[in-house]
């Protein structure tokens, strides 16, 4: 998949903005705070209908505008696709695809797949266990629309359950009701999620020592109170009601899932250095991409958003060579650094564009295509 064209109005710091990208290697130069992020946020938005950063729409729109438009022109599967976001203060947000409206925007995540590496990453390693979890559901739904619909029933029946909890309800038909719905996608979501980390920790393993070399042991473990031996949703729901009433929550679920993820046998988030959690979020992320490749059966997007950052010059070289070669689709590439830039380019043998940006401006520079 390849996205060709993208036109931006009043999105974040860019008033208007026109580029048409090389299909292979995109590379946006420039200081921090001038939008070189929100440019790849701007390619994200059209593939998952929101911000990577975690803003909400209002926020995304420039300052002083009502509206906000993203245009995207791809090359999918040989066939032309058009992608278009309309946002506007106070309305739902719309989003046409070759000018048909999508009913729900849920029904759009995984047909125009992409995997984003950038900073906020670290979060993955030492934030909380939902930061995992999303990646869980943010994977798996883009190569499964069968477990986004078992995630969005799962989140709606343990938000009545919790409401119940809350009310100090004691109608025991209620909970039951609830309770089924949770047992029924709670038993998908495990056994997805089970098998992707199993499948991803092969994946991940491969390109960790890749960009490390051989010296570390990494793993990623699965942890969910549903692999216990013998446990199921209802057994432990009906376990945990005396407690889940007195704290008005449910305690036990697919909504508490986590990875563990170890280097040498330790928790990384205590033990990894600055350098060895950078390489470990990165390796995960491109172990992302290959198991949307492999799934999707097309080459999603990549997008690296100042990846090179506290990297020494050797695992910079490494991930260089690894995501330069045939196996990585269309790249979108930000650096404060021409010299990594100019570096990933020569190693190019297709097309490569590089552009400058500067407070919301962005210019091509010295651009190379091969005929």
């Amino acid at each position: 998949m390849i996205l060709r064209h993208l036109s931006i109005t009043n999105f974040k710091n860019f008033a208007e903005a026109r580029l048409e990208f090389s299909p292979k290697v995109n590379c946006f130069l420039g200081n921090n705070g001038m939008g070189k992020s929100n440019l790849l946020d701007a390619v994200y938005y059209l593939s998952f209908c929101k911000s990577f950063t975690g803003m909400t729409d209002s926020m995304v729109m420039r300052r002083g505008e009502d509206f906000a438009i993203l245009k995207g022109n791809y090359l999918r599967r040989g066939a032309e696709e058009e992608l278009v976001l309309g946002m506007s203060r106070g309305k739902r947000k719309s989003l046409k695809r070759g000018g048909k409206e999508y009913d729900r925007l849920s029904s759009h995540i995984g047909a125009f797949p992409l995997v984003i590496a950038a900073p906020i990453d670290i979060d993955l390693i030492r934030g909380a266990g939902d930061e995992r979890r999303r990646l869980m559901d943010m994977v798996i739904s883009q190569s499964d629309p069968v477990y986004l619909d078992n995630l969005l029933r799962y989140n709606r029946a343990l938000e009545q359950r919790n409401r119940l909890l809350r009310d100090h309800s004691v109608d025991h038909n209620l909970y039951m009701a609830v309770e089924l719905q949770m047992d029924m996608a709670a038993t998908y979501l495990h056994n997805a999620r089970s098998r992707w980390v199993e499948t991803l920790t092969e994946i991940f393993n491969t390109f960790y020592h890749a960009i490390a070399g051989e010296g570390e042991n990494v793993t990623l473990r699965y942890i969910s109170t549903l692999s216990s031996p013998g446990a199921s949703m209802t057994s432990l729901l009906d376990s945990a009601r005396r407690h889940d009433e007195i704290v008005g929550h449910t305690s036990v679920g697919p909504h508490r899932d986590d990875i563990e993820m170890l280097i040498d046998d330790m928790p990384m988030r205590r033990a990894g250095s600055q350098g060895q959690c950078k390489t470990y979020s990165l390796a995960l992320r491109l172990a992302q991409y290959e198991f949307l490749r492999s799934s999707c059966g097309m080459m999603p997007l990549l997008l690296l958003d100042d990846i090179f950052d506290k990297l020494d010059a050797t695992r910079v070289e490494r991930i260089m060579e690894l995501v330069t070669q045939s196996d990585f689709g269309q790249i979108f590439i930000t650096d404060t650094n021409r010299t990594h830039l100019d570096d990933i380019m020569s190693r190019t043998t297709g097309d490569y564009k590089l552009w400058l940006v500067s407070h919301g401006t962005v210019e091509p520079l010295n651009n190379h295509e091969t005929h």
